[in-house]
Formats: structure tokens, C-alpha cells, sequence
């Protein structure tokens, strides 16, 4: 029963944290890590998939072996959040949404670049 709940949150989690990838408020590198997380402690089988896959590489591999991103990851990484935060800001219809979306964007260029280690 255990391994089941493990496993649904771990499926819930990966294809939350893979909408993340195109969808700006959602974190895709902690769901990722959540779905990592579900899948050791319910399937061999599921995380190995997971670690093998392009997905977890991109997202997910620097920051959970070696609790830091390389500079340069960060900078890509900050662009793609800049450009979809930038047109959420931008097609918002209300302007509280739209100071939501630029303080959770503050907030997460300040965690990025100054709360995760450089590599």
C-alpha cells in the first residue's frame, strides 16, 4: 500500500513538474526531485527511468548530486523563466496577478542566484 501511494504521487509529480517546464508558476526542478524522491522509495524500475531520462539530466542531475548549478545552467535557466514569466506578466488580465508574477519571479532569480551554490 505504501509502495502505491509512493508511486501515484511520484506519476502525479513527474507530469506536474513536466508541465512545469511550459507553464511559469509551476517549479519543475522540485517536483522532479519530489518524483525522484516517490519513485526510490516505490519502484527500481521507475527511477531508473527517471534518472536516466533527458528531462531529469536537464532539470535535475547537478543540483541533486552535488547540491549546487553551474553558473552557466543558471543563466539558461534564467532566460526561459524571464521570457515565460515575461508574457504571463504581460497577457494578465489583472494587475494583482500581475504583481504576483513579477514578485514570484524576484523571488525566484534571488533563490537561484543567491540561495543554490555555484557549481
Amino acid at each position: 500500500m505504501k509502495k502505491l501511494f509512493y508511486l501515484i504521487v511520484g506519476c502525479l509529480s513527474l507530469v506536474t513538474g513536466i508541465a512545469g517546464i511550459v507553464l511559469p508558476i509551476v517549479p519543475t526542478t522540485p517536483l522532479l526531485l519530489l518524483a525522484g524522491f516517490c519513485f526510490a522509495r516505490s519502484s527500481k524500475k521507475f527511477e531508473v527511468w527517471l534518472r536516466n531520462s533527458k528531462i531529469y539530466d536537464f532539470y535535475v542531475a547537478d543540483y541533486a548530486e552535488t547540491k549546487s548549478i553551474p553558473r552557466e545552467r543558471k543563466k539558461k535557466m534564467i532566460w526561459q523563466i524571464y521570457l515565460l514569466m515575461g508574457i504571463s506578466i504581460f497577457l494578465a488580465p489583472f494587475w494583482f496577478i500581475k504583481l504576483g508574477l513579477f514578485i514570484g519571479t524576484a523571488i525566484g532569480t534571488y533563490v537561484l542566484f543567491q540561495v543554490v551554490p555555484d557549481k
